[in-house]
């Protein structure tokens, strides 16, 4: 308390002149319009500036939290960009195996493209039109690919149409086989998905893995050995407990099917003409 009454008495003449100048002040404001304005008007560009400044500080500070939250969303994305090109550079390069090993298989034989008209993949039997016949060199019982495998076989020629049997048809049968391996079984549709068929009487003493290949056998004069088929999901017991039912999921997808091949094989007339012969004798 002493001290605080040392300090007063020590610089009274300057608190007096201070309060003298804070009431001078007061009246000069309120008395006069004039000099009110100008204190109101300096007061909100001070307030304003003070503001601004707090703002831009604020704001920087703001921003940079922005900045980083988009540089690790900028990273991110750049990762999901380099995985979906590794994925798409690996679909290419399947396609790209699939397509060189149906030409090799296809190399010894000519073939006609013809485009799809109609196509069915959910009834019990299921059919495919194509826009070339007759007058096209379509003949019955050809065989028809496309760019991924196996389509199915033509069994009624028009002139400028045929019908093919789809392999998505129990009517179909087809000779097929593990590629690299020697036993062959039968491949038929069971009618549960159109990405899907049985291979069937496949010896139980063989091996097989999920994911091996299975290609035609060659043991038929429609279709050339080893053209792609389908790979291996699973394999199952068959009634007879000597053989197995292998589950594929074929190459062809059937919903997508547009442009196919229909196999002219040169040897296949010559066997027709070698079979008449015989029956004729």
């Amino acid at each position: 308390m002493r001290n605080l009454l040392d300090f007063i008495l020590r610089y009274s003449s300057w608190l007096v002149f201070l309060f003298y100048v804070v009431i001078s002040c007061t009246l000069l404001f309120q008395k006069n319009p004039y000099q009110h304005y100008i204190y109101l008007t300096s007061a909100n560009k001070v307030s304003s500036m003070v503001y601004n400044a707090t703002s831009n500080v604020t704001s920087y500070f703001y921003l940079h939290d922005i900045n980083e939250d988009l540089q690790h969303r900028n990273a991110s994305l750049e990762l999901e960009v380099i995985d979906l090109r590794k994925q798409i550079q690996k679909y290419q390069e399947a396609l790209t195996a699939a397509d060189i090993e149906l030409d090799s298989a296809l190399m010894p034989y000519d073939f006609i493209i013809a485009h799809v008209i109609s196509n069915s993949i959910s009834r019990t039997h299921n059919y495919i039109t194509i826009e070339k016949g007759a007058l096209d060199s379509i003949r019955p019982e050809m065989g028809v690919v496309d760019q991924n495998g196996v389509v199915g076989m033509v069994n009624i020629v028009g002139d400028h149409t045929a019908r093919v049997i789809s392999l998505l048809n129990p009517k179909m049968r087809l000779s097929c086989k593990v590629k690299g391996r020697e036993y062959f079984g039968s491949l038929v549709w069971d009618g549960k998905s159109p990405d899907e068929a049985l291979l069937e009487e496949m010896p139980r003493h063989e091996t097989f893995r999920k994911g091996d290949t299975i290609v035609t056998s060659g043991y038929s004069a429609v279709f050339p050995p080893d053209i792609p088929v389908g790979t291996i999901i699973s394999h199952e017991k068959e009634h007879d407990d000597n053989f197995y039912a292998l589950r594929i999921k074929l190459f062809t997808d059937f919903s997508r099917l547009s442009t196919v091949r229909v196999i002219t094989n040169e040897i296949k007339d010559e066997l027709n003409a070698i079979s008449a012969g015989e029956e004729n004798d």
